[in-house]
């Protein structure tokens, strides 16, 4: 951290954004709300990541937070912490809070193709830092911690296992990969039966299985093929998504008679 000045200036400024202008809390807990930039700030920071990726970690939510009587711009990050910083911290906004929760989720895992590494970084722990408080909240209060948010759980968990495969895709050198993959075994373990129960796994014979085929999560859309995901039993295999580990496809192998 060449920069601790800078950094510094970054926790004052969200700290006045979302502590000293709006006591700000977050969803249904009487936390401050400042906790969870700081939390992405580390987490960045103990990735190594550079100080301008820091900053924007710790400034990510100011734009879209803000409340109008002291509304934070761009341009205002761009003067205080540089143009990188504030275009960092544009690309990980949700710029339109009127829109359905369903549509923004839509629009923001779209845009993330677009994201640089950078981005794609900011994202990556602000998603751990928001998925890993939830999982921790789970096992503490159960299924009432869904209560607080506006989306339905099933919806909610989706959307975070979506996102995650689109980040892993998008830069698979990402220093948060490998996190990012376990936490999305705690949401799966946390959607339990819901979603995951659905759209079973496909069922063919060895005969009719393809190793070069390109297989689909229907949970979290992530797409490969099915080597180095395999399970095998004695009469078949199976092959599991490596993300949210959704079953996918089952084969069996022909009866051998003797």
């Amino acid at each position: 951290m060449k920069h601790l000045f800078k950094i510094q200036k970054a926790i004052k400024f969200a700290t006045k954004t979302h502590e000293v202008y709006q006591k700000q809390k977050r969803k249904g807990k009487d936390i401050a709300y400042i906790t969870h930039p700081l939390t992405v700030g580390l987490i960045l920071a103990h990735a190594g990541a550079d100080d301008d990726v820091i900053c924007a970690g710790i400034l990510h939510d100011t734009i879209e937070d803000s409340i109008e009587e002291k509304k934070v711009s761009f341009e205002m990050i761009k003067d205080r912490f540089g143009k990188d910083v504030a275009n960092l911290v544009l690309a990980v906004t949700e710029t339109d809070k009127s829109l359905p929760w369903e549509e923004r989720k839509r629009i923001a895992k779209e845009h993330i193709k677009n994201f640089s590494n950078d981005a794609v970084f900011v994202k990556s722990a602000d998603i751990l830092a928001n998925t890993k408080e939830l999982s921790e909240d789970y096992e503490k209060e159960g299924e009432q911690i869904f209560m607080r948010f506006n989306a339905p759980k099933e919806k909610l968990l989706k959307n975070y296992l979506e996102t995650i495969t689109i980040l892993i895709e998008k830069w698979q050198e990402n220093p948060l990969a490998h996190e990012l993959r376990f936490v999305s075994s705690e949401i799966s373990r946390m959607a339990g039966g819901s979603f995951m129960s659905e759209n079973p796994a496909k069922i063919i014979e060895y005969s009719d299985y393809d190793e070069n085929e390109i297989l689909e999560c229907p949970i979290c859309h992530w797409k490969g093929k099915a080597e180095g995901h395999k399970e095998y039993y004695d009469d078949l295999f199976d092959v599991s998504c490596p993300n949210c580990d959704k079953m996918i496809l089952i084969v069996s192998y022909p009866l051998v008679k003797k």
